[in-house]
């Protein structure tokens, strides 16, 4: 696995993320609360991790979330993925949804999504007056069919 370094703050109680296993993608992300948040369905908060990184130029952290939360609680990250560029300096905050029928409680230290760090690629935006033609064309959404 690639690594790279990424320099982090942490405010005092908050937890540095941490890969689950050896191929982890993602790092888990925690959050850190006063108090426990209580999201009843259909709700949506911001919640606060304590941490702030540094980048190296030309990569993004993604922000994801976690699949056990969204399968067994319907918990999931209305901003998917989101993104934090390399010029950001400010605490990192996930956007954390409750999709599910019962209330679920986020409780300080609880681990709230995963941060997945990617290279990125700045665009030169060329203004033609055509493109290219391929057998796929301008099929869109449900082009192939539905199995």
């Amino acid at each position: 696995m690639r690594k790279c370094t990424i320099k982090l703050r942490a405010l005092p109680g908050a937890k540095i993320p941490e890969y689950k296993s050896e191929g982890s993608a993602g790092a888990d992300v925690f959050a850190l609360l006063d108090q426990p948040l209580h999201l009843k369905p259909g709700e949506t908060v911001l919640v606060p991790t304590g941490l702030f990184i540094e980048l190296p130029e030309g990569f993004e952290a993604q922000i994801r979330p976690r699949s056990g939360l969204a399968l067994k609680y319907g918990i999931t990250l209305l901003n998917t993925p989101g993104t934090i560029d390399s010029d950001y300096r400010g605490e990192i905050k996930i956007i954390v949804s409750n999709f599910g029928k019962d209330d679920f409680v986020i409780e300080n230290g609880m681990r709230i999504a995963q941060m997945v760090f990617s290279r990125v690629w700045q665009a030169d935006f060329a203004t033609v007056d055509e493109l290219q033609e391929t057998k796929r064309n301008d099929g869109g959404f449900g082009h192939t069919g539905i199995s």
